[in-house]
């Protein structure tokens, strides 16, 4: 019969070839997962034994892993500001460089007891962030995959999160029923932003495994992020921010996306040094970018 130690060095030699991966680090958390032991027994009983059955299951596990399959759907939890968010395979893995569209939120939101919509909320990652971080705000989270938001609302209960309305529908839709024109102070969005060549050079753990329409809006990359400028006015406030994340090297073009009544536009950049998160503020009197 395998002990802890010996499944652990099995899952750490199997996990070694994945490239920037914590082979030891995974290979302990699946144990924990698969056995139901705790950090603390893991480490301080490594000849403990394990039966035969649940050697496999451990095994199994580890396979999966090794064949690709993203940590987070197989453990079924992923950490975004410092919240446990439960995680399951359909629905977009939040990255920490998102954080940034947090950040950028609390520093315009400074009344607290503001309106803000999400545009393609996932896993509901940055409305809960935001909903905890702002008790007295009201928080619209809405998506297009019904699986979205399923679990955007498990996690919302999950972290005691009663100030998000969730809305299913694409883009803008879910933003009419009932309307919401020119009542909200922020309008915030994740958006796919990956082009399409881009996408296929992705590790297989995202490309393979997360839906291609929470990635992907078109060829070129910009395409929903063009209609989330177009379309946002209709709902914010005169003095209301647009907030969404881009990927490297589109901060030019996005500039470039920006006429009146867009004015103050500020692209701040993630800890990497990479332009993440752009904010503008929509005014009726502005004088452009």
């Amino acid at each position: 019969m395998p002990t802890t130690q010996d499944l652990l060095g099995q899952g750490r030699r199997r996990l070694s070839a994945l490239p920037g991966v914590n082979a030891a680090l995974e290979a302990r958390v699946l144990l924990r997962r698969v056995l139901g032991f705790t950090e603390m027994e893991i480490l301080a009983f490594p000849g403990r034994i394990v039966s035969a059955a649940d050697a496999r299951r451990y095994l199994g596990t580890v396979d999966r892993r090794a064949a690709r399959v993203p940590f987070a759907y197989i453990v079924g939890e992923r950490e975004f500001w410092s919240i446990p968010l439960t995680m399951a395979p359909g629905v977009l893995i939040p990255r920490p460089e998102t954080e940034l569209l947090v950040e950028t939120v609390l520093l315009l939101a400074r009344g607290g007891e503001e309106t803000i919509a999400e545009i393609g909320t996932g896993s509901g990652a940055v409305a809960v962030a935001l909903a905890k971080e702002m008790p007295a705000a009201r928080v619209i989270a809405t998506d297009i995959s019904r699986t979205a938001l399923f679990l955007a609302g498990r996690n919302a209960r999950r972290h005691g999160a009663g100030n998000i309305e969730f809305r299913g529908g694409n883009l803008f839709a879910p933003l009419r029923r009932p309307s919401l024109k020119g009542r909200l102070d922020v309008l915030v969005s994740n958006p796919p932003y990956v082009s399409e060549s881009e996408w296929r050079r992705l590790e297989p753990e995202v490309r393979d495994f997360e839906p291609k329409r929470a990635l992907v809006p078109g060829p070129g990359g910009l395409e929903f992020i063009a209609r989330l400028i177009a379309g946002a006015p209709e709902f914010l406030k005169p003095g209301g921010f647009l907030v969404f994340e881009i990927g490297r090297g589109q901060a030019r073009a996005v500039r470039t996306l920006f006429k009146k009544p867009w004015t103050d536009v500020e692209i701040r950049k993630d800890l990497r040094g990479i332009p993440r998160a752009v904010a503008a503020r929509f005014s009726k009197t502005g004088r452009g970018v």
